[in-house]
């Protein structure tokens, strides 16, 4: 496409979701930028909006819908295309909604520069071009850098896993990657730009392999060779797929940090069996167990959904229980929300949203328990910080590898660079360490 098709244009970008709709973002205004069209600076207008949007939960959709009308009033008169998990599922929902243009499904997005035109608004409803879920096929690349340090390399997409609340993958198709030669030169090129931290990002990395025939266990030790790179962090990997191999060559790795987050989702086996998990609550206590006793500093993360269908009050108590005898560091808890075409919705007993509601809360609070025990586990030690570019009321913040957040007195010469430090005590509002006054960059 010739780049005079777009003169001066200028384009705006939303993401809602996960980090893979970050990279992925970035990459279609990379792809955009190449055709002449610079982002939007603030306070100016857009004359193309790109919204990727997040279906995971009910009230997902709900804000896509409410920020794509935002969007579509701050930037009068912009092409605004939308696409995502939201567009992907609901594409006929998405096109009614007032002042959308274009609809691009999974297989489509980053082919966006095929279904732009003339960028002009006809009225109505917005196209649609989507696949159905089975021919999403194609493995996308994408890479993006946030605001602070870290790049977020997307290394697979899809899921095969089909569990029984999941809409993923009918959003994402199935499981596809990229080949680890491919990966390594991105890793490569974010060295280069002097990026020091990458997050290996998926829907489910842990199967990592199944369109090239290679495996995760081989791609993270060529990741671990590329020199430039500080720290690598694998994100949400299942139990079933954190193989005990994968977690002896974290611990013995030049690159890769003690840093887990592992999806339970429910600490209860017959709810479990209920949701179409691969593993057990005996599995999933042996993976942490086994990471804490090679690194007994790791940080474990981990995803819960209270609420699902089938859980009694019971069943929650036993998966409470569970949970509290684990030595993981933070919980994401999620409500469970119910999702059109899945075969949780074939289950009889429905909790209610207050139930859900407290639930929630008696797992935030187990979670508050164990973050700060975690913390102050650490205090008084030596760590290594790669701190980043924010800066707030004169204090800078950065992560140690195992994840705590670290707060010192604002250093332009300390930003992206990994510094050791001593740990102090909570900072003002308790949501991270300060660092010990004798190493402060103004002492």
């Amino acid at each position: 496409m010739d780049a005079t098709l777009f003169p001066h244009k200028k384009a705006a970008y939303y993401t809602l979701g996960c980090k893979l709709n970050f990279a992925e973002t970035s990459t279609i205004g990379k792809l955009l930028a190449e055709q002449g069209i610079q982002r939007v600076q603030p306070g100016e207008q857009a004359d193309i909006c790109v919204v990727n949007t997040c279906s995971v939960t009910e009230l997902a959709d709900k804000k896509c819908r409410q920020a794509i009308r935002r969007i579509g009033k701050e930037h009068p008169g912009a092409f605004i295309v939308v696409t995502g998990c939201y567009a992907q599922l609901q594409p006929g929902e998405v096109a009614q909604v007032e002042g959308v243009d274009l609809v691009l499904g999974a297989e489509q997005k980053l082919d966006i520069l095929h279904y732009l035109h003339d960028l002009k608004k006809h009225g109505g409803v917005g196209q649609v071009f989507a696949s159905e879920s089975r021919d999403i096929r194609k493995f996308m690349p994408s890479c993006s850098a946030d605001d602070r340090t870290r790049h977020f390399l997307k290394v697979q997409d899809g899921c095969d896993y089909f569990c029984s609340y999941c809409t993923i993958p009918f959003a994402r198709g199935r499981s596809r990657n990229g080949s680890i030669a491919s990966l390594v030169e991105q890793a490569e090129a974010v060295a280069r730009q002097g990026g020091k931290e990458i997050v290996l990002t998926g829907v489910n990395i842990g199967d990592f392999g199944k369109t090239t025939g290679e495996t995760f266990i081989d791609l993270i030790r060529a990741l671990d060779q590329v020199e430039g790179v500080e720290r690598y962090r694998i994100s949400s990997i299942e139990p079933n797929l954190v193989s005990d191999e994968v977690i002896d060559f974290v611990a013995m790795s030049k690159r890769f940090a003690p840093h887990f987050h592992i999806p339970l989702q429910s600490g209860c086996d017959e709810v479990l069996k209920l949701m179409r998990r691969r593993y057990d609550t005996a599995l999933f206590r042996h993976k942490v167990e086994k990471i804490k006793s090679i690194m007994p500093d790791a940080f474990i993360g981990v995803d819960v959904i209270v609420g699902t269908r089938g859980e009694t009050d019971a069943f929650f108590e036993d998966s409470r229980r569970f949970i509290e005898s684990l030595d993981v560091t933070q919980l994401h808890v999620f409500s469970y929300s119910e999702r059109p075409g899945t075969q949780a919705l074939k289950i009889d007993y429905i909790v209610s949203p207050e139930v859900k509601h407290a639930r929630s809360q008696t797992l935030i609070e187990l979670s508050s328990k164990k973050f700060k025990a975690f913390y102050e586990a650490h205090m008084g030690r030596k760590a290594k910080v790669l701190f980043e570019h924010t800066e707030k009321g004169g204090q800078m913040y950065g992560f140690t590898e195992n994840y705590i957040k670290v707060e010192a007195p604002f250093e332009a010469a300390w930003i992206n660079e990994v510094r050791e430090v001593h740990l102090g005590g909570w900072n003002v509002d308790q949501t991270a360490l300060r660092i010990e006054p004798s190493v402060c960059p103004h002492s």
